[in-house]
């Protein structure tokens, strides 16, 4: 693959989204295009020509003449053009021909070079062999000329350590640094290397205290070494707001070459800081810059780099400089914008420079769990239809591991994005093929995992599918007037028809997957386009297969893929044209699909050192195997949470990285992963634990001096003196500051003077001497151990005469602690300058940055000289001033404080009170911000504690406590602690009585320890009626004592009292084998553990007493009763699903002979079978449950041990209990609501597996409840509940509920009587009313006829019956279904309408037979049949079943009723 990512015609190149066009498409089109700009001239002559006549013949005249002329004008411009053309072709000939000698001469000068090339190439040869010679003869151990020398230089300066070495063969020279081996490579912002004759150079640039040390260079050949060294000290001139650096550079930035010619004076007044942002955000890095002198035309060039790298304005970044600000503006970020940035400001006068990394971290992924983007898409080796891509992967150290990726290409133009690889890629390199010649492409890679798909990575910068050797066959000679002749190598090749084969065949990329072969197009070729054909065959085969049979390759690369893992292949290439193909290229060498380029190894040790208090430096050994690495990721998780972030999302290649974003004070650990094309090494070790805190050292070498003092404030002047009070530095530097320098100038006056030559303790200071009503300036340097620091900025001018005034002078040393969001804390100092009465006290004012009108604070003053700001706005920025009262009035206000932002910072730890271990009563404080150089600084009302008798403080790391020796009401008020080398880290915490009561009950309770109890004293009765006390600790050692006492006197262990202890479980009992009454009383049981001790004591006395004695009693009772056969468990019942009542008992202790009985009211109960008392249970079924089952049951255990009697009142609210656990059975067996028409009425019905009209239930009507009466009738049988409507009428439509209640719970059912459900009961109703009324009035024979009759002959029969009927019935009798004929011998009588007979007189033999009598009305009657036999005197009489009546036969009711 090149090396060379974008080559030169791709630069020159413009991406349109449309074929490439030839040159001689370009001539047509310039052409047609001259010869439509002379059609529209001529056009527009004669528009004007024209346009000015008016007369008719005047117009077509001249019309004529111009078309004349317009032909004169045509034939000779074709003779000129003619003659022009025949010139031009002699003209363009003898350039040929001179075009042909010079291309002649160029090959004949070729071959001469050709010819010296080789000579030269003999010559070297010779030389080098002679030189070897020579060489063996000078070789030298390494000997040092010039040896380094030591420096002393400022900060930010630069240091050139130079010596000279000499020896053969040229030493190799290594630089150290406090014997640590310097690599400028991972750090080249700080260091650089140079090499020239001999003279070794090593550059440090920007020098700083970290790099005060001592250096050694090492020079070595194979004869030997030898060494210098020197010491380097960087000593400090004027403190920086910041003491130590917080970022690394590890970037060399070169300077440009284009530099402003202008001296300008450029100040950073903003800067840019680390800054943290995700994929997809808009972001803008801004510099607030100030350029002296400002001038409109000229200025300084703002230069932005990202890692060593220009940056331009594109698509993805926006420049801006001007009025007062820098900027870089970021449209879309990617992870490709990760990196260090750095704005340079270039003047004549040199480089002012800022510099900051850029975090982009992952957007949040389409899939849940899947990968980051891919990033940092290129494209290599481009061609007519193939080009090679590669990227570098994501981050994955919260997702799973990445199994490919996929590449798609778009055509510039367009926004169809098309897949490239069906299956996933498993390296960060593919070859596209496919592509259209003279098309522009662009790219981007998706990454997958086991979840899914990632998003696109940014796409590539495009690249055009063209041939790199199209322009190398192309040559432009130019001619006179600016014309050119463009020549094509083709149009020079000879007549060949068929190509010759490509040669030099081989492999340029060798991956698992695929091959990519390369060749050099045949020489000749012939002018016609060639096109090639690739073959593989596998070794050994000795066939051939054809790679691309279906699509022509026009470049002379290609991708095998498809290949078998592990098999080798050989190629060969043939070429073609239109006139046909070429013989085969030469095979090429076996070659196996294997990836040449390996997972790297795993980093070696990482080292974690301090940088601020929210950055850590991460160094780590390079890998054993690093060649061709992409770079490294780095990881970080806080101790103890396995649970690990990635620190960076774009691999840096370096290894040396400062990991930002870290919380103060925690813990973390470090690992780092190499990554290649391939995938990621394994993860290095851990590191070992670091807190983050910022890096301050003890030793002097890395201490510094303090920062200036500020805030200088006249405080008294007496005409002759004045007083003087300011602010101590913000950086002490590492050590405690012992004092302060103050030097004064008088105005108008340049030399300074120093006031004090001994070092001033104290932040405020008399300087005596003074010329009254003169006016001074002052400036104040601090200094500790280090040195004196850089002095402050001159204060105002001050005049120097007494202060006479009544009103108090102004406080001052305002300070600002406890900031939080809604308020904060101010301190001062009091006046020095009192006035004519003392002070009062103190007004505190305050005001927002942009506004003009102060605010008082407290209405009233305050004595003290401290005071809580509230009710302030959380993000705004306030400035505060104090005046202190007197009886005169208000005096001068102090200072205006420093700008204060309203904000408790992240993290912000508040005191907290305890008591430790032994009873110590502390407030104790957390500061995770706290450096080496910081102290713990406690106060009582805001007054620094220095009473050792009453308070102890104990500070370790970041913890501090202040203890009180004799806690008392005294030490009630409000305690303070700040804390030294801080961003204003302070708090504040209120002792008040109910605190300080809670801790010294807490105190006194682990002074005077009790032991914890979890129970108190407590008792049970045990089965045999014993009672046990017992007491239970939360835990006792094996050397516990304990005792019991009753009644103020101890009792011992023995036969009485059985007492015992588990010491385990923390258990004290003691059983009493009788209680009797003479034990009422107190009880109490006394425990020591060591110095803990602990008693309780539980009161028995009257009714508690006669309870527990009761209980006993029972108790006893009870057990002797379980020694024969008893019930373990009394009578109890319950209701089955099928509606019964079962009455039930468990019974223990039994044997064959136990005899079990049941008793209802005394009287012994009759079972179908004895129940089976080894079963343990005995039960009593009721089927169905009535009053009258109500009394008293009973079931007795008996045998030769002894009795038992178990008793259950079946009445009362026991019987209702059952009646209700009925209910809830048969309830949820309740069917739905059916309609039963009847002659009354519409009945409706619910069945049920059990009903009683003892159950509640209710019937409702349109949610009305229903009263059983003689319209609406309630009633029931065992297994259906109804409700009968009495001659229903319109009225009785609607909503019919049936509720049926249990203990618990109700069961509904509902049915809708209306519409058709009602008009088709009404007429079933009415139809059966009808039927009734016919039934009940049709004719009938009531009674009196037998079905048999038997009588001897010569007899009379009589047969009467009893008919009904209304109206009154017909009444007929047959004889054998024939109508009787009356007569004498039978004769029949009908009286009062409903006595019917028919009486035979003197019977024969012949009277046998059936009789019937017809009985009907016109709603119908019946017959009935008699049989009569009549026997003779003398013979047997038949029998017949005696009493047996006549059944009637229905007759319907005629049609005519």
């Amino acid at each position: 693959m090149s090396s060379v990512a974008v080559p030169f015609y791709q630069r020159r190149h413009k991406h349109f989204d449309q074929s490439y066009r030839n040159i001689q498409t370009r001539y047509v089109l310039e052409e047609y295009a001259a010869r439509k700009a002379a059609s529209r001239q001529a056009a527009h002559y004669e528009s004007t020509g024209l346009g000015k006549t008016t007369c008719r013949l005047c117009a077509r005249r001249a019309r004529s003449l111009a078309h004349e002329a317009m032909q004169e004008s045509r034939k000779r411009t074709h003779e000129q053009k003619s003659h022009a053309s025949d010139e031009k072709r002699i003209k363009f000939a003898s350039e040929l021909s001179s075009l042909e000698r010079e291309i002649h001469m160029a090959r004949h000068h070729a071959r001469e070079q050709l010819d010296r090339l080789a000579i030269q190439r003999m010559v070297e040869e010779n030389m080098a062999l002679e030189r070897h010679v020579v060489e063996e003869k000078i070789s030298r151990a390494p000997e040092i000329l010039v040896r380094l020398r030591s420096h002393t230089v400022w900060e930010k300066m630069s240091v050139r350590l130079c010596f000279t070495v000499q020896g053969f063969p040229s030493p190799v020279v290594q630089w150290y640094k406090n014997e640590e081996l310097i690599t400028p490579a991972s750090d080249p912002a700080k260091y650089s290397v140079e090499n020239k004759y001999g003279v070794h150079v090593l550059h440090i640039n920007r020098a700083d205290f970290d790099d005060s040390a001592t250096y050694s260079a090492v020079a070595t050949n194979i004869h030997g070494q030898a060494s210098t060294n020197c010491a380097v000290v960087v000593r400090r001139f004027r403190e920086s707001e910041e003491p130590h650096p917080a970022g690394i550079m590890p970037f060399h930035l070169p300077l440009s070459y284009d530099v402003c010619f202008t001296h300008f004076d450029v100040q950073f007044l903003e800067k840019f800081g680390v800054t943290f942002a995700t994929e997809g955000e808009t972001l803008t890095l801004k510099c607030s810059v100030l350029v002296t002198p400002e001038l409109k035309r000229l200025r300084p060039r703002a230069e932005w780099y990202r890692d060593d790298v220009l940056i331009k304005d594109s698509k993805w970044t926006k420049l801006y400089f001007g009025e007062g600000q820098a900027a870089l503006s970021f449209t879309h970020l990617n992870k490709d914008d990760e990196g260090l940035y750095t704005l340079r400001m270039v003047t004549k006068g040199g480089v002012n420079e800022c510099s900051a990394f850029l975090f982009v971290r992952d957007a949040d992924a389409l899939i849940a769990g899947a990968p980051g983007a891919p990033m940092d898409v290129k494209c290599h080796d481009a061609n007519r239809d193939y080009v090679i891509v590669t990227w570098k992967p994501p981050n994955t150290t919260s997702q799973n591991p990445v199994i490919g990726y996929f590449v798609d290409k778009c055509e510039v133009g367009l926004e169809n994005w098309v897949q490239c690889n069906d299956a996933p890629v498993k390296i960060c390199k593919y070859p596209v093929t496919g592509l259209y010649e003279g098309r522009s492409y662009i790219f981007r890679v998706r990454a997958v995992n086991s979840a899914g798909i990632s998003r696109p990575s940014r796409v590539s910068e495009p690249v055009a599918a063209l041939d790199p050797v199209d322009l190398e066959r192309t040559q432009t000679v130019h001619v006179d007037e600016g014309r050119k002749i463009v020549i094509s190598k083709d149009d020079l090749e000879g007549d060949i028809q068929i190509p010759g084969p490509p040669t030099n065949v081989h492999a340029s990329e060798i991956s698992k997957t695929y091959v990519v072969l390369s060749w050099d197009p045949p020489v000749p070729r012939g002018r016609e386009p060639l096109t090639y054909f690739i073959e593989k065959s596998m070794v050994g085969s000795g066939s051939w297969q054809r790679v691309n049979a279906q699509v022509a390759v026009k470049s002379p690369r290609y991708a095998v893929f498809d290949l078998a893992e592990g098999k080798p292949y050989v190629f060969r290439v043939l070429s073609a044209n239109k006139h046909g193909i070429s013989d085969p290229s030469e095979i090429t060498e076996p070659i196996q699909p294997q990836d040449i380029v390996v997972v790297p190894s795993a980093p070696g040790r990482v080292v974690a050192t301090r940088n601020t208090k929210t950055s850590v430096v991460v160094q780590w050994d390079k890998p054993k195997h690093e060649e061709n690495l992409y770079g490294y990721y780095i990881d970080y998780s806080v101790v103890g949470s396995n649970q690990w972030e990635p620190a960076n999302h774009k691999p840096i290649n370096y290894n040396r990285f400062v990991v930002h974003g870290l919380e103060t004070g925690e813990q973390y650990i470090f690992r780092v992963k190499a990554v290649n094309a391939v995938g990621f090494s394994e993860n290095s070790q851990e590191s070992e634990a670091i807190k983050v805190q910022a890096a301050l050292r003890r030793s002097v070498s890395h201490m510094a001096c303090p920062s200036y003092p500020h805030g200088i404030t006249l405080l008294n002047c007496d005409g002759h003196s004045m007083t003087l009070g300011w602010k101590a530095p913000k950086y002490s530097g590492g050590s405690p500051i012992l004092g302060y320098y103050i030097d004064k100038r008088e105005a108008n006056h340049k030399n300074w003077h120093e006031v004090n030559s001994s070092v001033i303790s104290r932040t405020i200071y008399t300087v005596e001497d003074l010329t009254e009503d003169a006016f001074y300036e002052f400036k104040i340097a601090a200094a500790n151990v280090v040195g004196i620091g850089h002095p402050s900025d001159p204060s105002e001018h001050f005049k120097c005469k007494a202060w006479t005034m009544p009103e108090p002078g102004p406080a001052y040393d305002l300070t600002v602690c406890e900031v939080r969001n809604t308020s904060l804390v101010l301190l001062w100092k009091a006046p020095v300058y009192e006035g004519k009465s003392p002070i009062t006290g103190y007004l505190v004012d305050y005001k927002e940055v942009d506004t003009e009108d102060w605010i008082t604070a407290n209405e009233k003053p305050t004595s003290h000289r401290y005071f809580k700001v509230t009710d302030l706005h959380q993000g705004h920025t306030y400035v505060f001033k104090v005046r202190a009262v007197n009886d005169a009035g208000v005096g001068k206000s102090s200072e205006i404080s420093e700008p204060v932002f309203v904000e408790a910072s992240p993290g912000t730890k508040e005191i907290f009170s305890g008591v430790d271990e032994e009873g110590n009563i502390y407030l104790g404080f957390e500061c995770k911000e706290a450096t080496d150089a910081s102290h713990f600084l406690w106060g009582k009302s805001y007054e620094e504690i220095e009473d050792s008798d009453k308070f102890k403080i104990e500070t370790k790391g970041d913890h501090s406590k202040l203890y009180f020796k004799h806690p008392d009401k005294s030490d009630l008020g409000t305690y303070c602690i700040s804390v030294s080398d801080t961003d204003g880290v302070s708090s504040s915490f209120v002792l008040d009585e109910e605190e300080l009561e809670r801790l010294m009950t807490l105190s006194n309770e682990i002074k005077n320890p009790t032991i914890p109890l979890k129970s108190e004293l407590a008792y049970e009765v045990l089965d045999k009626g014993e009672v046990r006390f017992w007491i239970q600790a939360e835990s006792l050692s094996p050397n516990s004592t304990y005792r019991f006492v009753i009644n103020d006197k101890e009792v011992e262990n023995g036969d009485r009292h059985k007492i015992s202890c588990d010491h385990s479980n923390g258990i004290i009992e003691m059983v009493m084998d009788k209680f009797t009454i003479d034990n009422e009383g107190t009880y109490t049981v006394q425990i020591q553990d060591g110095k803990a001790k602990n008693q309780s004591s539980l009161v028995l006395i009257g009714d508690a007493f006669k309870a527990i004695l009761a209980e006993s009693e029972l108790q006893r009772k009870e057990f002797l009763r379980k020694q024969g056969p008893h019930f373990s468990e009394f009578l109890y019942w319950e209701v089955t699903e099928e509606c019964e009542v079962l009455l039930a008992c468990k019974i223990a202790n039994t044997k064959k002979e136990t005899v079990f009985k049941w008793y209802r009211n005394g009287s012994g109960i009759d079972v179908d079978e004895a129940p089976d008392l080894q079963k343990g249970e005995c039960h009593l079924t009721i089927p169905k449950l009535s009053r009258k089952d109500e009394g008293v049951y009973k079931a007795t255990l008996s045998d030769d041990r002894g009795h038992d009697v178990s008793t259950l009142e079946l009445s009362g609210k026991v019987y209702n209990d059952i009646i209700l656990a009925l209910s809830r059975v048969s309830g949820k067996t309740a069917s739905p609501l059916k309609i039963l028409c009847t002659e009354e009425g519409i009945r409706l019905q619910c069945f049920l597996k059990y009903y009683n009209e003892e159950m509640k239930v209710t019937w409702s009507h349109r949610e009305s409840k229903i009263s059983s009466g003689e319209k609406m009738k309630i009633g029931g049988g065992e297994d259906v509940a109804w409700l009968q409507i009495t001659e229903p009428t319109e009225k009785d439509k609607g909503n019919y509920t049936f509720e049926i209640f249990s203990d618990k719970e109700s069961f509904k059912r509902t049915l809708d009587l209306s519409g058709q459900a009602f008009d088709d009961a009404l007429t079933e109703f009415q139809r059966l009313k009808a039927a009734a009324f016919a039934e009940k009035n049709r004719g009938k024979v009531i009674g009196g006829l037998p079905d048999v009759v038997t009588i001897m002959d010569g007899k009379t029969l009589n047969l009467t019956c009893t008919v009904f009927g209304n109206p009154d019935p017909e009444v007929v009798w047959f004889k054998n279904d024939k109508a009787l004929e009356l007569n004498e011998h039978y004769l029949v009588s009908l009286e009062q309408g409903k006595y019917a007979s028919l009486t035979i007189k003197g019977v024969t033999s012949e009277d046998s037979g059936k009789y019937s009598i017809y009985v009907k009305n016109k709603y119908g009657g019946e017959t009935v049949d008699v049989t009569v036999s009549v026997y003779r005197h003398g013979e047997k009489i038949p029998e017949v079943n005696q009493g047996q009546l006549a059944k009637p036969r229905l007759i319907p009711p005629s049609s005519s009723t």
